[in-house]
């Protein structure tokens, strides 16, 4: 591990020290297999948040942060993990899955599925909000038809993510006005049914969530906040226990549904569920607030009446955080971390440097923070830019790259050559409209995370197999024409710009 305790992560490329010293790449190539083999859509859904945290006596130490999903793994793929990084690291002869944050040891398996670990911990969370790094608590299995406090079994809410604690800027204060509203809500009917925030990672939508649970429960209101995972589990669960029916009647009972990471929710009869659970809240005028990654019509693994309805209330995209949330953001944390730690002292030159490096999301300026609180309390010396800059180095490299939608590409590469983005769409099959179309399915697959399918149905609802030929004649091209291939990174900057 890290001075810092983070672990080697697909995304850290083996930087680390420790035990996972030499396994870090390793891994990381391992998830790019596993990306290139299972498609963006399972991958995303069961593999993004699995993390290499050690490897000791040919046994490698991989972590996730829920249950759900490490059942669901082990019941599915445990195999293919641990086959697949065998190819990587001969050595490697057993897999272990934890959860994040459980003290329960975990049981060591070598191949084929495994049960299940019963045991849970706590999942610690990081919010661009200057809280303390707040803790929720996985949930604990499903109560049978009992309420605790009034309020059905779901993922607790932490008592530090409430709205008096929420840093409100530019880029959040319409999505948290929205919240407030929601939560404060006593007449008939809901408000702004479904209220649908979006927003990339550490933006601070988890928070607002809890924010409005909390309210919404000092209201008098029956809550339930729900995971993705949680809700998969719950409704899996259901099913092996024959208790489907009393849990759909109780998760249809209460006032206030509160969904967390509505993107990775899979599994056509689990969606279908979820469709039906939506509609019935909405129908029978109760509120429903959905948080994602993305707005409702990119979620293309949703059908397409779900994806609807959550767009028909109001859709609030919480956007990157300008300087000045940032440097609010950090004041308040520092001053947080300043009451449990007197001595630590962080110049005013120091923290308006750290906001201006760390642009990508309030979590970095939160493992900033971390990092500063290291140096200064293992050293004992003073914080100084020097300092700083060697702290936060590889946080300013990794920053989060913009995210390119499909849209923005192909209105780009039509500007471009001349041509309409409905030409492109279109079943025309001109030269003037084929080689620009090719070309920005070519980069929707370079420069997305979306499947062929997926950019497939973006071109006119084309077969993935149109795009599979698009991208690999683009790619032979690229390689025989330097003229084409200059345009083509050059387009590719333009759009990453």
């Amino acid at each position: 591990m890290r001075v810092d305790g983070t672990v080697a992560s697909d995304d850290d490329g083996g930087r680390n020290g420790g035990s996972t010293m030499d396994y870090g790449s390793a891994w990381a190539r391992v998830k790019r297999r596993l990306r290139a083999e299972l498609g963006e859509d399972v991958f995303a859904s069961w593999f993004a948040r699995l993390e290499l945290e050690a490897v000791a006596g040919g046994t490698a130490r991989l972590t996730v942060p829920t249950r759900f999903l490490k059942s669901w793994i082990e019941s599915h793929y445990l195999d293919r993990v641990l086959n697949t990084f065998k190819a990587e690291v001969e050595e490697i002869a057993r897999i272990e899955v934890g959860v994040r944050g459980s003290g329960a040891p975990v049981r060591t398996v070598a191949t084929g599925a495994a049960k299940p670990n019963p045991a849970s911990g706590p999942l610690a969370r990081l919010h661009a909000t200057g809280t303390p790094a707040p803790v929720a608590a996985v949930a604990p299995e499903p109560r049978p038809a009992t309420e605790a406090g009034g309020d059905l079994s779901g993922t607790p809410l932490d008592g530090r993510l409430t709205f008096a604690s929420f840093v409100i800027g530019r880029s959040n204060a319409l999505a948290h006005a929205a919240a407030e509203r929601v939560a404060a809500h006593q007449g008939e009917g809901a408000l702004y049914n479904p209220l649908y925030l979006h927003a990339g990672v550490g933006l601070g939508k988890t928070h607002l969530l809890h924010g409005i649970g909390h309210a919404a429960r000092e209201a008098g209101r029956r809550v339930i906040y729900l995971t993705a995972d949680r809700f998969m589990y719950g409704f899996v669960n259901a099913l092996k226990t024959q208790s489907a029916l009393a849990y759909k009647e109780r998760l249809r009972g209460i006032d206030l549904l509160i969904l967390d990471d509505v993107q990775f929710i899979q599994g056509k009869s689990i969606q279908a569920e979820f469709g039906h659970t939506i509609n019935a809240l909405i129908d029978a005028g109760r509120q429903v607030v959905v948080a994602s990654d993305r707005p409702p019509t990119e979620l293309e693994a949703l059908d397409e009446r779900v994806r609807s309805r959550l767009g028909g209330g109001l859709v609030v995209e919480i956007t990157a955080l300008d300087e000045a949330l940032r440097v609010s953001i950090l004041s308040a944390r520092l001053a947080a971390v300043r009451a449990s730690h007197p001595g630590f002292d962080v110049s005013p030159q120091v923290a308006s440097y750290v906001a201006r490096a760390i642009t990508a999301n309030g979590r970095d300026l939160e493992g900033a923070v971390n990092r500063l609180l290291a140096h200064a309390t293992l050293t004992g010396t003073a914080v100084t830019m020097e300092t700083a800059e060697a702290a936060i180095r590889d946080l300013v490299k990794n920053r989060e790259p913009k995210r390119i939608k499909i849209e923005d590409i192909q209105k780009l590469v039509a500007s471009r050559y001349n041509v309409s983005r409905s030409d492109i769409l279109s079943e025309r099959r001109t030269a003037a409209v084929v080689k620009p179309r090719q070309i920005a399915m070519y980069l929707s697959k370079v420069l997305t995370l979306r499947s062929l399918p997926e950019i497939g149905r973006r071109f006119g609802g084309r077969d993935h197999t149109t795009v599979l030929h698009a991208v690999r004649k683009i790619e032979k091209q690229i390689g025989e024409d330097t003229v084409l291939g200059d345009e083509v990174e050059l387009l590719k900057r333009m759009l990453q710009d």
